[in-house]
């Protein structure tokens, strides 16, 4: 029943920020603190960004709570780690609060994000050991500071980078920690009776559920509130602590089901073997893949990696014609897919949970580029209709060979709506005598 103690700091963490948070988008707007709109946001009116102060401090009471509670006490049989966490978290908040009032370079922000990472290294967060099925490939002391470092700091622009919608951090954050927090309490409690170490990492991923539940209705779409700098930093630094203290600790060899099956790929077969390396890759796919394209492509363009541009993988999205509500929708889809497919090999036969995914991974590629054939639909009814009906200005962005379309911009693609209202005239003037 200890889950339930988890819950209870999940709720302290989620109820604080919410508080907190509703109080800062008050005074923000009271005081007037918050920013001008840059040219690559996606909002059209002046925003606070100071909501990673209020997930901070719901993090921060949630761990003052759960040091009262004595089932909890093995989260804080040694402090260092958790004292690691709120002074690692404390700088972040710091370096991400005066980035978004003062729009720091990169060079400070990275150097800070390393201080912060080699802080939890210090105190223990490291990838002792690289987890393969029938072994554990031991790292040295130095080789596991540099991972450990990389790894977190990583993950932290990753989620950082995929903070351009509203509701997006904080929903792909709730998500993904879910399923962590899943995987945690089964690897320790459940059949696969892993060691009680893995309490830290349940705990980390609980409060940050938490604050994320909490922070997620004032910045749901329209946002009143954005979690700034300060809390995508925080919450991929506490994603990456959470998956480093388990992942760098665990023995893939006890990873069973209880059944007592041993098939090859059954569910304590080889496939439930990488669950340790799959599953933090697995619940980051989107900002991982995201930061990946981002930083190729602007060293390719000869730029540096975190200068900022309006080509992550959201903005092609609304560019694509989705709406700001499905574009973060299908990061969620994305994001589940993936995540919980992962986590399926662990619990049940390796087909049904590759079939699973692959179907999850298909209904999502399907909606993404939906509006792509709703697009071509009406440049291809265009086209085709006879000329003196096709010649609306309307209607020319979708022919290009229209002298009416060289008013517009060949690089900004018709959205979703306007491909809809431009099929909706053409057979409206067909119809017309």
């Amino acid at each position: 029943m200890r889950i339930v103690f988890y819950l209870l700091v999940a709720g302290v963490s989620g109820v604080v920020t919410f508080g907190l948070a509703w109080l800062i988008y008050k005074m923000s707007h009271r005081y007037r603190l918050y920013p001008q709109i840059r040219a690559r946001d996606v909002h059209t009116r002046p925003t606070p960004r100071l909501g990673g102060v209020a997930m901070f401090l719901g993090i921060v009471a949630a761990v003052a709570i759960g040091s009262l509670l004595p089932p909890l006490a093995l989260v804080y049989a040694r402090p260092g780690p958790i004292l690691a966490i709120l002074g690692a978290s404390f700088l972040i908040v710091l370096i991400g609060v005066a980035d978004d009032i003062w729009d720091l370079d990169w060079l400070t922000k990275l150097a800070g994000q390393i201080i912060a990472a080699g802080l939890l290294a210090w105190q223990g967060y490291q990838i002792a050991s690289i987890p393969i099925p029938g072994l554990l490939v031991i790292v040295s002391p130095l080789m596991s500071l540099i991972i450990t470092v990389f790894l977190i700091v990583l993950v932290m622009n990753a989620i950082n980078f995929i903070d351009g919608l509203d509701g997006l951090v904080a929903g792909v954050a709730l998500i993904a920690n879910s399923v962590f927090f899943v995987y945690c309490y089964v690897i320790s409690y459940g059949p696969t009776e892993q060691s009680n170490y893995y309490n830290l990492a349940q705990f980390i991923a609980a409060v940050v559920i938490g604050a994320c539940a909490g922070f997620l209705p004032l910045n749901w779409h329209p946002a009143r509130l954005f979690m700034g700098d300060a809390g995508a930093l925080l919450v991929g630094m506490l994603m990456a602590a959470s998956a480093v203290a388990v992942t760098g600790q665990i023995d893939p060899g006890r990873l069973t089901d209880g059944t007592g099956s041993e098939g090859p790929l059954g569910a304590s077969g080889l496939l439930p073997a990488f669950i340790p390396i799959l599953l933090p890759f697995a619940v980051l796919i989107v900002p991982l893949l995201d930061f990946a394209l981002a930083v190729l492509r602007r060293l390719r363009a000869g730029k540096s990696p975190f200068s900022a541009d309006r080509k992550h993988l959201h903005h092609r999205l609304l560019d694509m014609g989705h709406s700001h509500f499905h574009a973060v929708l299908i990061f969620y889809a994305w994001t589940a897919v993936a995540s919980v497919g992962t986590l399926l090999f662990l619990f049940t036969d390796w087909w049904w949970a590759l079939l699973v995914t692959v179907v999850g991974l298909i209904v999502c590629t399907i909606v993404t580029l939906a509006p792509l054939s709703r697009r071509k639909a009406a440049e291809a009814a265009v086209q085709s209709a006879d000329p003196a009906v096709a010649s609306d200005s309307a209607l020319a962005p979708f022919d290009p060979l229209d002298a009416a379309a060289e008013s517009f911009d060949p690089q900004v693609e018709p959205t979703n709506e306007e491909a809809e209202v431009a099929l909706e005239r053409l057979q409206t003037k067909e119809k017309s005598p």
